[in-house]
């Protein structure tokens, strides 16, 4: 078999690697803006404590490899020795099929240092090695003073494989989709529209100009949820060209199909679109069968697959009194990023037929870091003959019972007649022993009222959404 030759792999090393040569002119801005989360990866990644593989999954294009490359260089400037430190982007054709044995070999026989030296060693795209677990594994267990990281957007091999062959020696860090908090940040606009008017772990926050705030939450809705559309009006102003084709259409036609073999690619791609055009809506198993005329296990794995890549989350079912169903034969599904949508179909306007649908889609996504997303479910039942539904509802682990529910609205409509939201108010009723806090989002009003007994909280939707995002991203790693 014929082999790479060794100095074009040390060239392609040394090109990602410009610290070993010049440490000055790799420490200088990569990218001003840091995700709010990068404070929390970087102690993780760093901790010489402990000794496990950080491993950094996301969907594409959310910032995994510059959160990587500023970890670095953060490294870097706190004095850790330049040709200690190895970067290799595991999807560069150089690399294809080679063990990470051999990339580290050639590391230290470039820089000189011993296998012994406390070393940083990071892995990009590490999916595109064949039994890459099994390999980071042994490496955890050789070299106790190297802290490896490593990353990858194809997720749904990291995932599985992470949980299945590294037990005890990886670690998962997930990185989603920016939060609205994030975007008003990266905007400069979250101190101007922003105020906080309570301490404490659930703090609650209010707007100097609710107008300006729905403004830029629809933009948020269309673009938002990735780093570079925030900076480049190139990729606003075209978001089915750049984040579509890149996003979308690399998972589906690429990641998906070399990872699992698939071979009905279009089949696939229809699946995942009539699920983001219906985001947040429920669908069954036998519905999508039947519509598609795909068979339900072969529907069932694509589900699997889609959300494992983090293009979609499903979101369980339970009762009138917060019980699950055994079987999960109905549920919702999401896009894990709003923006999703804009990339595939067109920009939401603010009066668009599914901004009710999209607002619900943003608010569950900023779930999508936090402790609490297996605890986050929707209720439906039977009353009488009709249906009721509750949008998000909490169940307590520990109790099995609801903590609080609302519902998402995109109007103000609610807060003036809410004797409308006559699931959310059955859903509380039927709950009296146990007193379950409720609520609906509005377009514009901050109220309270109160039917048959039950008092409901309304508030803002942008507003909302700007607080779950914060809350999450300050809660305790």
């Amino acid at each position: 078999m014929l082999e790479i030759a060794e100095k074009d792999i040390l060239q392609s090393l040394e090109r990602d690697n410009p610290w070993w040569a010049d440490q000055a002119g790799a420490t200088g801005a990569l990218f001003t803006h840091t995700r709010a989360y990068f404070a929390t990866f970087k102690d993780l990644a760093l901790n010489w404590q402990v000794r496990r593989a950080l491993i950094l999954m996301g969907p594409r294009r959310v910032g995994k490899t510059v959160m990587l490359e500023q970890l670095l260089r953060h490294a870097l400037k706190d004095g850790f020795p330049p040709k200690h430190i190895l970067f290799a982007s595991i999807d560069t054709p150089l690399y294809s099929a080679m063990p990470l044995e051999r990339l580290i070999s050639l590391f230290e026989k470039r820089t000189g240092h011993a296998p012994s030296d406390r070393r940083i060693i990071i892995f990009d795209e590490i999916q595109y090695l064949k039994n890459w677990e099994i390999h980071l594994k042994v490496l955890t267990d050789r070299f106790p003073n190297t802290r490896f990281i490593a990353s990858g957007s194809a997720a749904a091999a990291l995932r599985l494989k992470s949980q299945e062959s590294g037990a005890g020696r990886f670690t998962d860090f997930f990185l989603p989709p920016l939060t609205f908090a994030e975007f008003l940040d990266f905007q400069g606009l979250e101190t101007e529209l922003i105020r906080p008017n309570h301490q404490g772990p659930n703090r609650r926050f209010t707007t100097t100009d609710i107008g300006a705030l729905n403004r830029v939450f629809i933009d948020y809705l269309n673009f938002g949820g990735y780093p570079e559309a925030v900076f480049n009006s190139q990729i606003r102003q075209n978001p089915q060209r750049y984040l579509g084709r890149d996003i979308v259409d690399k998972v589906l036609l690429r990641d998906l199909p070399s990872l699992y073999g698939i071979q009905d690619i279009q089949e696939l791609n229809r699946l995942f679109t009539t699920i983001a055009y219906h985001s947040g809506q429920e669908i069954s198993l036998e519905g999508l069968a039947k519509s598609s005329g795909v068979a339900k296990n072969t529907i069932s794995r694509y589900l699997e697959y889609l959300e494992a890549a983090f293009l979609i989350v499903r979101v369980r079912r339970v009762d009138d009194v917060g019980r699950r169903f055994q079987r999960m034969r109905q549920f919702k599904a999401y896009l894990t990023n709003p923006s999703m949508r804009a990339a595939l179909f067109a920009p939401l306007t603010e009066d668009d037929e599914a901004m009710g649908n999209m607002a619900e889609t943003a608010i569950f996504s900023q779930w999508f870091h936090s402790k609490e997303l297996g605890n986050i479910h929707y209720a439906r039942w039977k009353s009488g003959r009709q249906d009721r539904e509750v949008d998000l509802v909490r169940v307590d682990p520990a109790s099995l019972r609801p903590a609080w529910a609302y519902e998402i609205k995109w109007s103000d409509r609610f807060a003036e007649s809410p004797a409308e939201l006559k699931g959310l108010i059955e859903f509380a009723k039927k709950n009296p022993g146990h007193p379950v806090p409720v609520g609906a989002s509005t377009r514009s009003v901050t109220a309270e009222t109160i039917v048959d007994g039950v008092v409901i909280r309304h508030f803002p939707c942008a507003l909302h959404c700007y607080q779950i995002g914060r809350n999450v991203i300050e809660e305790p790693a």
